[in-house]
């Protein structure tokens, strides 16, 4: 059945069902989908009645169309995209947003990136085992299967939302999702990582960077608009100072967009989120980085203990705040105008 199925048969199939509509429900969903021209608001239609019915009357009509359409529907080769639409949810533990659902439909099925997609929509709601949600400010519309609760959907959102707020960052999804799934055990019971996965889809204040990581949409982390928040996104991306003309290489690479290397350059060097710490080489300043050459850190570290220490402390301490070789800091330790040897193993600052 659903090989006989074509972009072309769709429309024309769709068309002779809202043929055995009432004339008011076939014009209202016609122009609610765009079949014949642009996609309405239930407004221009309620106004372009004569005479005229409110908002919610054309809602109600809508509504009652879309119900005899499902009945219809179902005694047709249209039913094979229905089914589709069932099996691709329950893959997804009962809920997908709508973008995501049709966009399925039309890859699964093989049809035409052309095709209406309004049409796919009307067809997959109008199926009495498939539930449509309400309008909601930032939310997107999504749809789910009988036996997902909108309990379970909110309760996965208010605590992704407590967990992120808590750690202040980004984070993998999957430690994300591992922590929601025990947080909410005895309150929704099992989670599974695509369900969750899923369900925050849904909300427009988190967002998903590439690959692996989420977020709070506000923190611009992982939504990158300007070249500072692009290189901090490559740069929490990949875990590591980086020198500038890496940071403007993975900015093309993650985020596909063209940087000169002078101008993230410029951009770096004017930001006090960033740290040059080695020649060309920057880190964030949330990562406990302090600008200055090893020589600095290592004076530093000696000013703050208050006496000599021993190679092996000194070492562990560069390396919480600089990402170098060992022997280079060693070698930095031989700075006799600098730094003193007063024992064995033990260095000091020299004092002025």
């Amino acid at each position: 059945m659903q090989a006989t199925l074509t972009t072309s048969n769709i429309e024309t199939l769709f068309s002779g069902v809202l043929e055995s509509l009432s004339e008011k429900e076939r014009i209202v969903i016609e122009r609610r989908i765009g079949l014949n021209g642009e996609k309405e608001t239930l407004q221009n239609i309620w106004n372009s009645f004569k005479p005229s019915i409110t908002r919610e009357r054309v809602r109600q009509i809508e509504d009652a169309g879309i119900k005899k359409v499902g009945r219809i529907i179902k005694a047709t080769e249209l039913s094979a995209i229905q089914e589709m639409a069932r099996e691709i949810m329950s893959h997804h533990w009962g809920v997908l947003t709508r973008e995501k659902l049709i966009g399925a439909i039309i890859s699964n099925m093989s049809l035409s990136k052309e095709i209406n997609a309004h049409i796919l929509e009307v067809i997959v709601q109008s199926d009495f085992e498939i539930i449509k949600s309400k309008p909601r400010l930032w939310t997107q519309t999504y749809f789910t299967l009988p036996n997902i609760s909108r309990k379970a959907i909110d309760a996965v959102h208010k605590n992704a939302l407590k967990i992120l707020k808590r750690k202040k960052d980004v984070m993998e999804r999957t430690e994300l999702y591992g922590q929601i799934a025990e947080d909410l055990t005895w309150e929704v019971g099992k989670l599974d990582n695509v369900f969750i996965d899923s369900v925050l889809d849904i909300f427009e204040d988190i967002v998903k960077g590439e690959e692996v990581l989420i977020g709070l949409t506000r923190w611009k982390i992982l939504n990158p608009k300007t070249l500072k928040d692009k290189a901090i996104y490559v740069m929490k991306k990949d875990k590591l100072p980086m020198h500038f003309i890496d940071i403007s290489n993975k900015i093309s690479d993650y985020l596909g967009e063209s940087v000169k290397i002078n101008t993230i350059h410029n951009e770096l060097i004017r930001n006090e989120e960033f740290i040059l710490i080695w020649r060309g080489i920057y880190a964030l300043k949330e990562w406990g980085f302090k600008p200055g050459t090893v020589l600095d850190v290592i004076l530093d570290i000696l000013n703050k203990n208050g006496g000599p220490m021993t190679t092996e402390d000194i070492i562990k301490k560069v390396l919480k705040v600089r990402n170098v070789k060992k022997t280079t800091i060693y070698m930095n330790l031989q700075n006799k105008k600098a730094i003193e040897r007063v024992g064995r193993n033990f260095y000091a600052a020299k004092s002025a």
